[in-house]
């Protein structure tokens, strides 16, 4: 910070010379290679066309995201890894189920071009406790319930 101070007295004293000699002002801009700014406002406005396109009723929307990360993100800005590490997709290709909230559509707006979204879908319905265990989700993002075997009683026949 302070080498940046020295910097910007020199050019300030620089510039008092020059305004001196010509009459513009002089003006510095100091960016890092990843800023907010440079962001294109498109990416945050609602797109309301994409319902047709991808399918899906605006007016019944699905209650549940199923996201998974689908490339690296290395290179990436700070605040899109910060955005990766919160939901949980540390792994590539490794699914991860979020509530269809607006706080969570808003961080996945910034990261869009990192995952793939689909919403989760239940073929045979909501599981019970029992069948969580022989549930998983395959790569459609269906919600596929395994209905594990129970031997029958056998009952006693009485003469």
């Amino acid at each position: 910070m302070a080498g940046l101070g020295r910097v910007l007295m020199s050019v300030t004293a620089l510039a008092k010379n020059q305004l001196e000699a010509t009459a513009r002002p002089v003006y510095m801009v100091c960016r890092s290679k990843f800023t907010r700014s440079r962001i294109p406002p498109q990416v945050f406005e609602e797109r309301s066309k994409e319902h047709e396109m991808y399918g899906g009723d605006p007016e019944q929307p699905h209650k549940l995201h199923v996201v998974t990360r689908v490339k690296s993100t290395k290179g990436r800005p700070y605040w899109e890894k910060k955005v990766v590490k919160s939901l949980g997709l540390l792994k590539s290709h490794e699914p991860r189920v979020h509530k269809n909230t607006q706080s969570v559509n808003n961080q996945l707006k910034i990261i869009k071009h990192l995952v793939r979204i689909q919403p989760l879908k239940l073929p045979s319905g909501l599981p019970t406790e029992e069948e969580m265990g022989g549930s998983y989700l395959n790569s459609k993002g269906e919600l596929v319930i395994k209905h594990l075997q129970t031997s029958a009683e056998q009952k006693t026949v009485e003469s």
